[in-house]
């Protein structure tokens, strides 16, 4: 009885300690205006994220229009924190992508213009949304943005 006693504790805190299952945010992801929020910034008049995620491997194709004209980036990352370089509007990019239980957190500086990004990228328990919770470092100071996309 005391062994069995043990297996079962032994199973029990084995599977209470495991890490939460790792989302896959694969799919087309259209800019949800009403839901997000871009404080003081103006926000564009749309996004739309394509995203191909097989892990450890994720590529985010992103579109965005917004008053200060269109831009397009093609993002290729390995989340286990593997430095990749892309071009946005013009200017290089430093990225890295790694996981914090759940959400994928994506560092990006633009050294150039002295900002820096982190995304913590989040999905709703249905997988319906995706929630891009992003600080903003500048030399103007700090700003956090929350920008809601929907599953297309």
């Amino acid at each position: 009885m005391t062994k069995l006693l043990g297996t079962v504790l032994s199973i029990a805190i084995t599977a209470g300690g495991q890490a939460p299952a790792k989302p896959n945010f694969s799919g087309e992801w259209k800019f949800n205006a009403a839901k997000s929020d871009f404080g003081v910034l103006p926000p564009p008049s749309s996004i739309r994220r394509t995203i191909t995620h097989a892990e450890p491997n994720l590529t985010m194709v992103e579109d965005q229009r917004s008053d200060m004209g269109d831009a397009s980036t093609t993002r290729k990352y390995v989340t286990d924190g593997t430095a990749i370089t892309f071009t946005s509007q013009g200017f290089e990019v430093n990225s890295s992508a790694t996981w914090d239980g759940a959400a994928l957190v994506i560092v990006s500086k633009v050294e150039s213009q002295g900002l820096s990004f982190k995304d913590n990228m989040t999905l709703s328990p249905d997988g319906k949304m995706l929630i891009s919770s992003v600080h903003i470092s500048s030399p103007q100071g700090d700003l956090d943005i929350m920008i809601a996309f929907d599953k297309q």
